[in-house]
């Protein structure tokens, strides 16, 4: 069922197709943004969160280069640039029995990008909210 999951994501990552989210988020998941000091509960919120790091991070330069699967859990590293700044960053993934996602986690690094996404998904969540 993880694999499976994993197979999605990556798919709905490289088309940037948010509704899929659906398809593969338990109800009651956490997502845990780089950015944001609370965790944010529920698929809704975390449908939300999401979708908006696809519309930010996954521009042409966006890749994974590192996966890591155990179990119910898996850790994707990826890379991106934005504005000119070299974005590293890793995915950590948990799932249910039901290979749902139940909790996302997402670390970014050096502080120049986690500097940058907080500009930038500010602007993109303003925008999905007003839309």
């Amino acid at each position: 069922m993880t694999e499976e999951t994993l197979r999605q994501w990556h798919e709905l990552v490289k088309k940037r197709d948010a509704a899929r989210l659906d398809d593969i988020l338990d109800e009651e998941c956490v997502f845990h943004s780089p950015v944001v000091h609370t965790p944010q509960r529920g698929k809704e919120i975390t449908r939300f969160y999401i979708s908006a790091a696809l519309q930010v991070l996954t521009n042409e330069h966006f890749r994974y280069v590192r996966e890591v699967l155990s179990g119910d859990q898996a850790v994707l590293e990826f890379v991106t640039e934005m504005d000119g700044v070299q974005i590293n960053g890793v995915d950590l993934i948990r799932f249910n029995e039901q290979g749902k996602i139940v909790d996302f986690k997402v670390m970014i690094r050096p502080l120049q990008a986690v500097s940058l996404l907080h500009q930038l998904m500010g602007k993109s969540l303003e925008s999905m909210k007003d839309g």
